[in-house]
Formats: structure tokens, C-alpha cells, sequence
């Protein structure tokens, strides 16, 4: 049977008609690309952290948010309905003028701006910047400015991290143009530099960045009491969590060419961060954070609406996704449970990581999936047994 069949087939036994079977064929498409191997295991940072970096000594001295506010542009705006579109923020986001005389520039409102924290946290694909909020609302301005365009648009509360991707980073460009002029000084003509502007962009790795932003509060918004946890250690546990889901999905744009708003991609990140806070997979605990704790219930407000697609899945194959995620966690944790090992070194934990990424949701649900999870663990340490055969020689 081949994998697509095995798809259908599961969905079917979940109670899906023709066309919930369609729609979720087409939801849960694995877009992962399987990555070169040499890629795999270089953990090379990428070149815009060198800047970061400065960043972060900076913030040592003065405040993260004094320091980042000069150099991110949206946080010398407010959070301000239909600024997007005035010619002041245009003018700043999109050609990079300076703001000093911008009549809107008056700031990024936060309540606790001294309270920002700006640190670089190694994942498995490198190092990425971190930028923390003191709290919750000025958490959400930070997302509201830096990924909707300054616009008040509304945040979930299950919704407590994001990472900010493809940004384009003015300070950049800035330090780009400064160097080549110093390089350049017989050709300080300004259409010169517009001839190299446009070489500029067809190189997005000098002027485009990630980074992450967390709030500090309950992951996914689950209170400690409903985990059996007192609130210190939740709140602690949850920032563990929270830090490596979003590096999970920094690592899979890094090494499999993808990170979506999807729930399988959600399942894979929350697996890693749960394993990262306690040392092992606990199913009831990813199924309160989506709102599916109390199966055959859906929560409202649970973190699974958030990823019911573009468009969204009809009420029904919703009906049929939130049983394919029940099953496939419950899946997951027994396989976590067959093969856990509390000191897990570097290349275990990466094939685990390859195994998921290998698989769709349908068969992690299906019948056949924990046999399928140990399949796709042993391919990948077959690979990864090569690139070391390769490497020692």
C-alpha cells in the first residue's frame, strides 16, 4: 500500500466523506524537503547574526530596547490603526528614509521597555536572536508592530511566541552602503549607488533577518492547576517550551525548506519542547495546549484553530483533524516511550527530528503508526551512520 492510500484509508476509518477526505489530503501535505546531508550537520549561524551580536553587547550597556529601537524601524512607530498605509511608515518600512522628521515616529508605546531582553540562543541549525517581552501586552505590540505592519490586528491569547521571518533590516542596508562608499569614494554619486541598491537586493542574506519574540507568560495559555503543576514551576517549564518550539521552526526553515502555520509542523515543535523541559513526551499535555484536553470536546480558544488552514477546513474535516491529533500524540508518546533514553546525545535526537519530518499526520495517526515512526528513526540513522562513515573517513 502505498503512502497516499494508507492516507486516504486512515481518514476514512476517522469518519471523513470524499470531500473531508480531499481537504485533508491537501491540508496535510509533507513539504518537508529531505536536506543534503552536508547541510544537516553544519550548524553554521547564519551571517546576519554577526550584527545581532553587536546588538546584544550593545543592550549590555544601554537596554534592549534602546538598543533595538534605533536600528528596528517599526519600534519608532505606534501601534495605530491604518498606519501602514501613511507615506511616513511606507517611506521608513519600504525605502528605509530616516524617521527624525517624521511627524508619526513618535515611538513603539510599551509598558515596560526596560524589561526587553535581547540574547542569542544556539539551536541545532545555529544561533538565532531572541527578544523577550516583560509582558504581556508589550508582547503583543512587539508582534503587532514587527509582523503586522504596525497595525492593531488581533493576537490570540494561546498565542505566546513568533518567530519574525524575512525581515528586512534597514540598519543593514545602512552599514552596507556606508562600507561600499568607503570603498567606492571616486564613485560618490548617488545613481552609482542606486546601480549597487539594486545588486543589493538580489542578495536578501545582507539585509533580510529571523529572529524570535517570546512573552514570559503560561505556555499556550494553560494554567498551571489544569497540568497538576504549582505556577513557579509551570512558568519556568513554559519558557523552556515556548524557546525551543520556535527554534524547532527555525531549524525546519533552515534544514527542510519549510516552516508553516500547520498543525503537524506545531506537533513536531511541541514535541521538541516538551522533551527539552522535562526529558519526555507527555501527549496530555500538548492536547491541553491545542484545546483538545477534554476529547471528544474541542476548547475554544485552544491553539488548534489557530492552524485550520487557508481556507479554512470545513467544520467537519476540522472534526476529523482534531482525531487524527489525538491519535497521532497519543502515537508519538508511546514511541517516546518504547525508545526513550534520558540522555539522548546530538545524533539520536536529530533522527528522531528526521523521522517526523519524513511522515504525514495521517500516518502518525494510522494504525500502523508507531511501526512507521520506528521505520522513518532507522532510515535516519542509516543516513546519518553514512555522513559519519563519510567524515571520518
Amino acid at each position: 500500500m502505498n503512502s497516499l492510500q494508507l492516507c486516504a484509508d486512515t481518514l476514512a476509518a476517522y469518519g471523513a466523506n470524499e470531500s473531508e477526505t480531499l481537504e485533508l489530503l491537501n491540508y496535510n501535505q509533507n513539504i518537508f524537503t529531505p536536506p543534503r546531508l552536508e547541510n544537516l550537520f553544519q550548524n553554521d549561524s547564519e551571517s546576519y547574526l554577526a550584527t545581532w551580536k553587536q546588538y546584544v553587547q550593545e543592550s549590555h550597556i544601554i537596554g534592549a530596547y534602546a538598543t533595538l529601537k534605533p536600528h528596528l524601524v517599526q519600534l519608532q512607530f505606534p501601534v495605530v490603526a491604518g498606519i501602514s498605509e501613511t507615506p511616513e511608515y511606507r517611506d521608513a518600512t519600504r525605502k528605509g528614509k530616516p524617521t527624525e522628521q517624521m511627524k508619526m515616529s513618535t515611538g513603539l508605546n510599551l509598558l515596560q521597555p526596560e524589561q526587553l531582553q535581547l540574547y542569542i540562543y544556539q539551536t541545532l541549525a545555529g544561533g538565532i536572536p531572541v527578544i523577550v517581552a516583560g509582558n504581556r501586552a508589550d508582547f503583543i505590540s512587539l508582534v503587532q508592530a514587527l509582523t503586522k505592519r504596525n497595525e492593531p490586528k488581533p493576537i490570540p491569547e494561546s498565542m505566546g511566541a513568533c518567530i519574525v521571518e524575512g525581515y528586512n533590516n534597514w540598519h543593514r542596508v545602512w552599514q552596507y552602503q556606508q562600507q561600499w562608499l568607503d570603498q567606492n569614494q571616486n564613485q560618490n554619486n548617488s545613481g552609482d549607488w542606486a546601480v549597487e541598491f539594486q545588486r543589493l537586493i538580489k542578495r536578501p542574506e545582507l539585509y533580510r533577518d529571523r529572529f524570535i519574540l517570546l512573552s514570559q507568560g503560561t505556555y499556550s495559555n494553560v494554567k498551571a492547576s489544569q497540568l497538576g503543576l504549582d505556577e513557579e514551576q509551570w512558568l519556568e517549564l513554559s519558557g523552556k517550551i515556548r524557546l525551543e518550539h520556535e527554534c524547532t521552526h527555525y531549524v525546519t526553515r533552515r534544514w527542510f525548506g519549510s516552516m508553516r502555520n500547520n498543525i503537524f509542523d506545531e506537533l513536531i515543535a511541541d514535541y521538541r519542547g516538551i522533551v527539552s523541559a522535562i526529558g519526555n513526551y507527555r501527549a496530555d499535555w500538548f492536547l491541553h495546549f491545542v484545546g483538545l484536553e477534554a476529547f471528544p470536546t474541542y476548547r475554544q480558544g485552544g491553539r488548534l484553530e489557530n492552524y485550520r488552514g487557508e481556507p479554512p477546513l470545513s467544520p467537519g474535516a476540522f472534526k476529523v483533524l482534531q482525531r487524527l491529533v489525538k491519535t497521532a500524540a497519543e502515537n508519538l508518546e508511546k514511541f517516546e516511550q518504547k525508545s526513550h533514553n534520558s540522555t539522548k546525545i546530538r545524533p539520536e535526537e536529530m533522527a528522531i527530528f528526521m523521522a517526523l519530518t519524513t511522515l504525514r499526520l495521517e500516518e502518525l495517526a494510522s494504525v500502523q503508526g508507531i511501526s512507521l515512526i520506528e521505520t522513518a528513526m532507522k532510515n535516519a540513522k542509516q543516513l546519518i551512520s553514512q555522513w559519519d562513515e563519510i567524515t571520518t573517513g
